[in-house]
């Protein structure tokens, strides 16, 4: 499985990452031959919800993963434009929008592929990557692979969690992941556009957990009618 993020700035620079996936597990597959820089240090701003050792794990997943990404964007401004297009192999996304909408995007499938045991709980979202989604889509997107899951651990025996009470901890612990890997970018040099891509994407996982625990399920309820009008 292959992703391609490819960036148009203006003044004619191009920026492109082509993303390769384990078809399997959407691991994403890493060229580690270089000798990592000291940020990915797993000690430097750990999370404190990581459950990795240092002894076992000495550079962080997630840090390793986004180097190319960090390194090419180092002087990227978050409003700055840019043409940015997404292809996977089953259609093209276009949009022209600030550079840090795209960086979002890539930070986050690179992150949830990673190898970070907190991240992983997203994986599945990459097989259907909807690059620019809004907080609804969004939503529906994570209520739709959580309730995926918990038909999985049914069937694996176990008690499924349908009222959806933990997928709020695990975007909990999501946010926290996002905020502390944003502690992690600001111990080295580099301009605001993957600093607030990250910000972004900690605002989408806070909006996606107001959106389960208020009113906003029962929006979309009307959706559901077919299923529903025999009850």
């Amino acid at each position: 499985m292959k992703i391609r993020y490819r960036f148009v700035l203006n003044g004619g620079g191009e920026k492109t990452f082509e993303l390769r996936f384990d078809p399997k597990t959407l691991a994403l597959q890493r060229d580690d031959k270089k000798t990592p820089p000291d940020w990915t240090r797993l000690d430097n701003e750990k999370c404190p919800n990581c459950p990795l050792s240092e002894a076992e794990h000495p550079h962080c997943p997630a840090a390793l993963s986004l180097v190319d990404v960090i390194e090419e964007f180092k002087d990227g401004i978050s409003f700055t434009e840019a043409d940015i297009s997404i292809m996977t192999e089953q259609r093209e996304f276009r949009r022209r929008a600030p550079l840090q909408t795209g960086i979002s995007g890539l930070i986050g499938v690179v992150m949830a592929t990673s190898g970070c045991p907190i991240l992983a709980k997203l994986r599945p979202m990459v097989a259907t990557h909807l690059p620019f989604a809004n907080i609804h889509e969004t939503m529906y997107r994570a209520i739709s692979m959580y309730l995926t899951a918990q038909y999985f651990v049914y069937k694996k025996g176990r008690a499924p969690d349908w009222d959806m009470k933990d997928l709020v901890k695990i975007y909990d612990a999501i946010s926290t992941v996002n905020r502390q890997f944003s502690k992690r970018l600001r111990t080295i040099k580099i301009e605001d556009a993957s600093l607030n891509a990250l910000v972004s994407l900690d605002c989408f996982a806070a909006m996606t957990v107001d959106s389960i625990m208020d009113s906003s399920l029962q929006e979309i309820e009307g959706l559901f009618h077919a299923y529903l009008q025999d009850f």
